[in-house]
């Protein structure tokens, strides 16, 4: 539709034909097969794609850690054939690709280990032994933490085993945990039918014989477990949940650990929620075309993240970030001008004709993106044969020239007076 006569979009028509996008688009190769060793195909599954995986997570490593990080899985769609293909009922596309993802309350992607088997993940684990899934994942994404960091994570995850290995090192655990994983500390907690009868917002506490670990059950609409190292009951405050039976908000209590639960759980899921807007949906067999594509969204999200967490600390309060897909649109403007082989030109003959037509407004060229004007090995100067010389581009120049860049296609001055031409470019 990009190249359809109804919906042309000349950014892209004007860059290459639609054969020439296809060909490129099946053609795509992180990796030259024949340059990757069998036992390295043997060891990673996503072999294919690593390079490009590595890249990404390398960005993600160079950012600062923060002191509260969320631990979540991330589904990437496909239902084609790939190496490691799960299945999720309560994610929003419940067949692809697992993630395991950690990232920040605001949503900002810190690390993430792609679902290859248990056997994957002990490899990469100190004494593995007697974890589960869940508490292997959490060794895993915290070995790049820094000592002293709250990690927050749902029940899937959650153990009174690795929260207590975690706590070795300085990282303290706060999630809901399954009931079958309590052994018999939940039958120090008030029942199910207890806490309904005594209605909503009950909570009860249970700590460990040393303290250091709490145990807290909430009833809401249904009783809740979380273990926290961290949190506990206290200080309670009050929230505003919907009552069925009255079809109103209702005041009900709600202890420490939920709340700071609720605050710091969701970065995963607003990532998700973030690559989900526009996500790239072109349809593919190939699972690792869905690959790079996922991880492009990925990159993109997190760098609109970190660009709005900086404009809010550099901008003021004044000034309004730019929205999301404006600053997605300008990314791939930017990949757009760095193609010069088929740049279109305005001809010499237009120009002229533009000139002599004093009655029509001229038309002006856009000025290219200052990543474009700045690659000193990209930009020669032409002279155009126009009657009129053109005014210079330059800011605060009133010269006019007939002197060319070929690259930005904008006229500036280029004499030795006036050399607009090297400040333009510097």
């Amino acid at each position: 539709m990009y190249w359809s006569k109804a919906l042309k979009i000349t950014a892209i028509t004007d860059k290459f034909t639609r054969a020439r996008f296809f060909k490129l688009r099946g053609a795509i190769k992180v990796v030259i097969d024949h340059d990757v060793p069998e036992d390295l195909r043997m060891l990673d599954k996503f072999w294919k794609v690593r390079p490009f995986l590595d890249r990404i997570l390398r960005g993600c490593l160079s950012l600062n850690r923060p002191d509260c990080a969320s631990i979540d899985e991330q589904m990437i769609p496909f239902t084609g054939a790939c190496p490691c293909r799960q299945y999720l009922p309560m994610k929003p596309n419940p067949v692809g690709i697992k993630n395991f993802v950690c990232a920040t309350a605001d949503g900002i992607v810190l690390d993430f280990e792609l679902y290859q088997g248990t056997g994957s993940l002990i490899e990469k684990v100190e004494e593995p032994e007697g974890l589960s899934l869940g508490s292997l994942v959490i060794e895993r994404l915290c070995q790049t933490l820094h000592r002293g960091t709250k990690v927050y994570c749902d029940r899937f995850f959650t153990t009174i085993k690795g929260a207590q290995r975690m706590m070795e090192k300085e990282l303290y655990m706060t999630g809901t945990i399954m009931k079958n994983r309590l052994a018999e500390a939940k039958h120090k907690l008030p029942s199910d039918k207890a806490m309904k009868n005594a209605g909503r917002g009950t909570s009860s506490e249970v700590s460990a014989e040393d303290g250091k670990l709490c145990l807290v059950k909430w009833y809401d609409n249904k009783p809740v477990l979380l273990m926290s190292v961290v949190h506990g009951t206290q200080p309670e405050d009050t929230c505003q949940r919907w009552d069925k039976k009255v079809k109103q908000y209702v005041t009900v209590s709600r202890p420490s650990i939920v709340r700071e639960y609720n605050i710091k759980m969701g970065g995963v899921d607003l990532m998700d929620r973030m690559i989900s807007y526009y996500r790239m949906s072109t349809r593919t067999k190939k699972w690792t075309m869905r690959m790079v594509m996922h991880f492009t969204d990925l990159a993109l999200a997190n760098s609109w993240l970190l660009y709005r967490k900086d404009h809010a600390i550099c901008a003021g309060p004044k000034t309004r970030p730019i929205q999301f897909l404006q600053f997605r649109m300008e990314v791939a403007k930017i990949l757009l001008d760095q193609h010069h082989g088929a740049d279109a030109d305005l001809s010499t003959q237009s120009e002229e004709e533009e000139d002599s037509n004093q009655g029509v407004k001229r038309h002006v060229t856009e000025l290219p993106h200052v990543s474009v004007r700045r690659r000193a090995n990209a930009h020669l100067p032409e002279m155009i044969g126009l009657k009129n010389a053109m005014r210079c581009r330059q800011l605060g120049c009133t010269g006019r020239t007939r002197v060319r860049c070929m690259t930005c296609k904008v006229f500036l001055c280029l004499q030795t007076e006036r050399n607009c031409y090297s400040a333009f470019h510097t």
